[in-house]
């Protein structure tokens, strides 16, 4: 099971840690790599960045990013943000792994339940991407600096 954490980060399933916001490049892909394998890929911006793939999704992880502010003002340092999908083409079923969310799976449910169960918020620096007709489950979750 991944968890959602709000503020934090991602906890990882089998006890792979969590990847927290602000972590290194490096410790974050160490962590990952327990349990998949670590491909660096390329996102605008970003001094690094990586994907894997886990039981039907894909996770993309990247960071340090001078070009965007944190809170603070100052530049954000060590993993900036994740992001979370199913692979391939629109999912028309729960996903083989749970992605939770204050105790909602959210791939597991059609999305208008989905919805509904986590009610309008807050969840601080979390973004779910809606699903296209006619597929009716959450395809990706974002998570990110507040």
């Amino acid at each position: 099971m991944f968890e959602v954490l709000p503020r934090t980060g991602l906890a990882l399933p089998n006890r792979a840690g969590v990847l927290r916001f602000g972590m290194s490049g490096r410790a974050a892909r160490w962590a990952v790599a327990t349990l998949a394998d670590v491909r660096d890929t390329w996102v605008c911006g970003t001094g690094w960045a990586f994907t894997a793939r886990c039981e039907g999704l894909e996770l993309l992880a990247y960071g340090d990013c001078p070009d965007r502010l944190g809170r603070t003002g100052h530049d954000r340092h060590g993993l900036a943000a994740v992001h979370l999908g199913r692979c391939g083409p629109e999912p028309a079923g729960p996903s083989a792994v749970p992605v939770v969310l204050h105790g909602v799976d959210l791939f597991g449910y059609p999305a208008a339940e989905v919805l509904e169960a986590l009610g309008p918020g807050p969840h601080p620096g979390v973004s779910l991407l809606r699903p296209g007709p006619p597929a009716g489950y959450l395809p990706e979750v974002r998570l990110s600096i507040p």
